[in-house]
């Protein structure tokens, strides 16, 4: 009798560490299911200007030199290696990068994923980057992927698609700084605004859109959301080169104007917080990021913030509006740069960026960090 209790209980606790090993793989499974879907420009395009056309590509070599799934071919990213949300999702245990929503093996199952529809050059607004002649502006991108969100229902089923879209995905949006670079402050072409608009009335234009495209997505059942902020713009070398700056001086104007838009920015995310139930809006401050990086790369071993890695070449000190491509030269130490070209950072770069944003304290990212967030999504 004490010999079979033995064996009950052997097999009782066998059972339940099998049952325990069963939940805790479906539990690791759900979170790799979780799907990432971007929206910007070409800070985080992954490939989707490659099916445009357009002025604003990085299809060419060296882009994409150290990119380690692509065999170091260029993918359409506008710098070297990965950007921050293909950090982001691999730290969050995405097994997959959300594929580009142009790209053909954008269907079936790989969109539960996630989708980037991300583009270079896009905008809030939609003149921005028209001088690029193509370009995918936010409110296009928010058309897709209602697009995508109609697929999804087909492919799991509307209660389930809703569930999936609310509770195990994640929206990224990284946008605003063509807003000004390539709308407000291109020289000669954006006159008439800077006359119609002052600064001001321009970055409450861009408030208001980006309000209607945020509650869009909220219609569509996103709720959880990680926001950029406009980053230090007057300090990229493309603004030092055109204004003939020194190596430790910025653009006033320009980073004046990503000051005054991020403060409005962070009320309407404040705003939308307090307004729309169930949604989570997660400030990244890639303002103070970015400009603590320019001020103190050395401590964190760069030797230049102020130089890019690619871009000054055959095309003298701005090399057209691609800023870098086969015949522009190229550093050896890409890992010292915190600049890829005249405007993108190194993947070196981006991986100090999204480590900050994902487990960073509310210097950088408010009111929680992004894995704090992804605990949500459970």
């Amino acid at each position: 009798m004490a010999l079979k209790l033995k064996y009950h209980n052997t097999f009782t606790l066998l059972f339940l560490l099998v049952n325990l090993s069963f939940h805790g793989n479906a539990a690791a499974q759900n979170e790799t299911l979780a799907a990432s879907f971007i929206f910007g420009d070409s800070l985080v395009d992954a490939g989707n200007n490659n099916y445009l056309s357009t002025l604003s590509k990085a299809d060419v070599p060296p882009n994409g030199i150290d990119f380690k799934a692509s065999g170091g071919n260029p993918t359409g990213r506008f710098t070297n290696g990965r950007t921050i949300s293909d950090i982001v999702g691999e730290e969050l245990g995405q097994p997959n990068y959300a594929v580009p929503y142009l790209a053909p093996n954008a269907t079936g199952k790989a969109i539960l994923n996630g989708v980037n529809y991300a583009s270079g050059g896009g905008g809030i607004l939609n003149a921005t980057g028209s001088l690029f002649v193509n370009r995918i502006g936010m409110d296009i991108q928010i058309d897709y992927f209602n697009i995508t969100r109609k697929e999804i229902n087909k492919l799991l089923g509307e209660s389930e698609a809703r569930e999936y879209i609310m509770k195990k995905s994640l929206f990224s949006i990284i946008v605003g700084s063509n807003d000004f670079l390539n709308n407000y402050l291109i020289p000669f072409v954006s006159t008439g605004v800077r006359v119609s608009q002052n600064p001001d009335a321009f970055v409450e234009d861009m408030i208001n859109h980006f309000r209607t495209q945020l509650k869009r997505l909220y219609q569509l059942d996103a709720r959880k959301f990680v926001v950029s902020n406009v980053g230090p713009i007057g300090c990229i070398p493309y603004q030092r080169i055109i204004n003939e700056l020194n190596d430790d001086d910025c653009v006033d104007l320009a980073n004046n104007l990503a000051t005054q838009y991020n403060a409005r920015l962070k009320d309407l995310l404040a705003e939308l917080n307090d307004n729309l139930p169930g949604a989570t809006f997660v400030l990244a401050n890639v303002y103070d990021l970015v400009s603590e990086l320019i001020v103190n790369y050395k401590k964190y071993g760069f030797t230049t913030a102020s130089r890019a890695c690619c871009g000054i070449g055959s095309g003298g000190q701005v090399a057209g509006l691609i800023p870098c491509v086969p015949t522009s030269s190229l550093c050896s130490d890409r890992y010292k740069h915190v600049f890829w070209d005249q405007y993108h950072p190194t993947e070196a770069a981006n991986l100090i960026l999204a480590k900050q944003i994902i487990d960073g304290d509310k210097r950088y990212v408010s009111p929680m960090n992004i894995r704090q967030l992804w605990n949500l999504l459970s």
